[in-house]
């Protein structure tokens, strides 16, 4: 009995390192799933703004609701990839359990779901840094807004 319990607490030590992963992931979850919701806010609002406008202001509208939409889409596939990362550093922490308490020799399995999720999780990281790029973009005031005085610039 002593020897299960030795190896559960070698176990859990081992577990440690996967569970804080799962904390970053977490708090990266958080911050993902709050430009999502300022996204959607934008969009929601540029929709109400969208049928009382013309012209120029028009397509505008419909070029930023172009470039929310894009944007939304990108911040979804790096949440669901990083939600997937999560879903296999579990995978792997109860494959640690399994493993050593039914004494099977799965460490390649293990290893490969521990590899598949860095993998997913260098994806997710690569597509909210993508998603970062297009808001930046999008940001950008333009000239005629700035109302620059041009003589005081050439100085």
């Amino acid at each position: 009995m002593e020897f299960v319990i030795s190896t559960v607490a070698e176990t859990i030590q081992i577990a440690i390192a996967p569970v804080f992963l799962l904390a970053g992931i977490a708090g990266l979850l958080n911050v993902l799933t709050g430009r999502l919701a300022r996204v959607i806010d934008r969009a929601r609002s540029l929709e109400q703004l969208h049928p009382r406008t013309t012209g120029p202001e028009h397509d505008r509208h419909v070029w930023e609701l172009r470039r929310i939409d894009r944007r939304i889409t990108v911040i979804n596939l790096s949440i669901s990839l990083v939600t997937a990362s999560a879903i296999a550093i579990c995978a792997v922490v109860a494959l640690l359990f399994i493993a050593e308490l039914s004494h099977l020799r799965i460490g390649t399995v293990v290893a490969s779901a521990f590899i598949g999720s860095m993998v997913m999780l260098i994806l997710g990281l690569v597509f909210f840094l993508i998603e970062v790029r297009m808001s930046l973009k999008a940001s950008h005031i333009r000239e005629e807004l700035l109302e620059r005085d041009r003589t005081r610039l050439d100085r």
